[in-house]
């Protein structure tokens, strides 16, 4: 086995990099998307992550969460409407004690008396017991609430296309799916059931003052006008302050993740206290917006106060003067009390429901603009079935036919081009980076959709074909060599779920990892953990060729799968790679010629354009790029 030798790169540099994904470096998706982090950045740029939500899918999203729960939600409206009657009826059993039960005992007559006893028992056990069924109800249509959304939200995130991933980061779908949740958990649990409390109370209240003594019942409602002025004034002005704050909790939610994943090169660049500032940032950002909020609240809980407090004055006033002139009965004046303190007590709770109910809105108008996202490589509406194969090998002709790719913002990556790759041939494509290798390759495995043109496999455009079907047919391997967390036989079955333990260990046999895998403590049912590292490298990506193997792919694509391992974990990946590539149709995108050695041709690409195009021996005769790399790598064997 030859080894490794110098990467394309060192010969091929441009003058800067490029990236190749639709929302890559150059991209102000990208830009917006990075803006949370540093410090000094603007408010702007900090609220970009928020997707554009479209008229009405917040209220839309709404409906179709609460829609199935349709009976169960009008059992709870209906418990709590026969609640709060149960407790509006104890004021008007004290008139009635005050202003007749108490003279007819003085009198002997013990009825009347026993019997609003009895009957305000009764009232508070039903109160009692109507609040158990509504809780009980309500946290059932809760619970089933949260737990369709979040399903909701963990499927659309995995049928969104790579290029919406590249752009929002994960620390933002964490955010969505946990603290925006949470804070609607909060509303439905606690918020929704004060509000409905609140508007009862409101009515039924208002209702009793106005039927014991028009007078003081119009006053009542009256000072209801500046609470309702107070409360549209606080919804204003604490919409605006939640929607900051959703957004710096998902910002220090993605500094978070993005460190502990990266972990390793904080420590080995001593990146901790510019990590450190930068969180700080975002962490004082995100107590600001919460000190924003408290704010708000302080002012609309001062302002409801001080109208209650002096409504309540000015009627016990009033309704004292008309009990000494002999105009109002005492009990009636006793009864408006109790109404009036029910009436305005829970002022503070609305405004903790408003509270709630801000912080949830905005938290659901972001999951709304979530979920209206659309993914940019969309399922076929008829599907074609994947083309049947013919003859021995596996291997199927790929035709780029007038193929052109651009970003959603203008910027081209690969110029118009055809090229066809016949089936069964092994094609390495070299080039610097930004070149556009890794571009061709995703359109190949329609991660992304040319923006012209067409890309067949077998005369089928890729873009007629059922994504699961694709995805069994052209399979990529990539340079990182993702390992999910659970055993080494999940891990090689993911392709194949179906495959017996039989198939997993031929498949790990035939590309040379039976052994090292036989040697851990639980063969191939030990947990290789996060991103498989209990394994090395070169071990992981050798379990990403057994998964490809087993899977029996018609194209593979292998990313640069070799560019970060040692020489003797290259070694071992180029034998499984012979194995894996043989019959298929392959495109492998490589640094280092070492690995071009082993396929039928090189595409050497320079600006998104194949500049240069045979068998590494007719390149390597020739007097192109290529050959000039290949000289240098001889020489460095030297």
């Amino acid at each position: 086995m030859t080894a490794p030798g110098p990467k394309l790169s060192t010969s091929f540099e441009p003058g800067r990099p490029r990236s190749t994904a639709p929302y890559g470096e150059n991209s102000e998706e990208a830009a917006g998307d990075r803006s949370a982090s540093p410090p000094g950045a603007s408010e702007d740029a900090f609220d970009r992550d928020t997707l554009p939500t479209p008229p009405g899918a917040t209220a839309t999203l709404l409906r179709s969460l609460l829609a199935p729960l349709r009976a169960r939600t009008v059992l709870t409206c209906v418990l709590l409407l026969l609640q709060q009657a149960a407790v509006q009826v104890g004021p008007l059993l004290v008139a009635y004690a005050i202003d007749r039960a108490v003279p007819a005992f003085r009198h002997g007559d013990h009825g009347p008396l026993i019997a609003v006893a009895v009957a305000y028992l009764l009232s508070a056990a039903a109160a009692g017991g109507l609040q158990y069924a509504f809780i009980v109800v309500s946290a059932r249509v809760n619970q089933d609430v949260l737990l369709d959304l979040r399903g909701r939200i963990f499927h659309h995130a995995q049928a969104l296309s790579i290029d919406f991933h590249e752009r929002y980061t994960s620390g933002r779908l964490i955010s969505r799916s946990t603290t925006d949740v949470e804070s609607l958990r909060e509303l439905l649990s606690e918020g929704l059931q004060e509000l409905v409390t609140v508007i009862l109370s409101f009515v039924y209240i208002s209702m009793m003052l106005l039927w014991l003594d028009l007078g003081l019942g119009s006053v009542a409602v009256a000072s209801l006008l500046p609470l309702y002025w107070l409360v549209r004034l606080y919804r204003r002005r604490a919409g605006r302050i939640f929607r900051r704050r959703s957004t710096a909790i998902a910002a220090v939610i993605v500094k978070f993740a993005e460190t502990m994943n990266g972990i390793r090169p904080v420590r080995a660049f001593r990146r901790e206290e510019t990590n450190d500032a930068d969180f700080r940032v975002l962490n004082e950002r995100h107590a600001r917006t919460n000190g924003d909020a408290l704010l708000e609240m302080a002012r609309y809980v001062t302002g409801s106060r001080l109208v209650a407090n002096t409504a309540v004055a000015a009627i016990v006033l009033w309704g004292a003067y008309r009990v000494a002139e002999g105009s109002l009965a005492l009990g009636v004046l006793a009864a408006a009390v109790l109404y009036l303190r029910r009436l305005y007590d829970p002022i503070d709770r609305l405004g903790m429901f408003l509270n709630a109910y801000q912080s949830a809105a905005a938290s659901l108008e972001k999951i709304a603009g979530l979920l209206a996202q659309t993914p940019s490589v969309p399922e076929p509406s008829s599907p074609t079935r994947f083309p049947a194969r013919e003859g021995e090998h596996p291997g199927r002709e790929v035709v780029f036919e007038d193929v052109r790719f651009a970003y959603r913002t203008g910027g081209e990556v690969l110029p118009r081009f055809s090229l066809t790759l016949p089936a069964g041939q092994t094609v390495a494509v070299v080039g610097a980076t930004g070149a556009g290798k890794s571009t061709l390759a995703k359109l190949l495995a329609r991660f992304y959709d040319p923006s012209d043109g067409r890309v067949l496999l077998d005369g089928v455009d890729l873009r007629a074909l059922a994504l699961r079907e694709l995805r069994r047919g052209v399979v990529m391997v990539t340079q990182e060599a993702f390992l999910f967390s659970g055993t080494v036989a999940e891990n090689i079955a993911i392709g194949r779920p179906d495959a017996s333990r039989e198939e997993i260990e031929r498949a790990a046999k035939a590309i040379g990892a039976h052994d090292f895998i036989s040697a851990l403590p639980e063969g191939y049912d030990t947990d290789v953990r996060k991103r498989g590292g209990r394994i090395s490298a070169g071990q992981r990506q050798l379990v990403a060729f057994a998964r490809a193997l087993l899977a029996d792919p018609a194209v593979l694509i292998l990313d640069e799968a070799t560019s970060s391992l040692d020489i003797p974990g290259e070694r071992a990946v180029q034998r499984a790679m012979v194995t894996v590539l043989r019959g298929r149709t392959a495109v492998v995108i490589a640094h280092r010629l070492s690995t071009v050695e082993i396929a039928d041709r090189v595409l050497v690409m320079e600006d998104g354009r194949i500049v240069e195009d045979g068998s590494p021996a007719e390149l390597i005769a020739g007097t192109g790029r290529f050959a000039d790399l290949h000289r240098a790598w001889r020489e460095s064997l030297a």
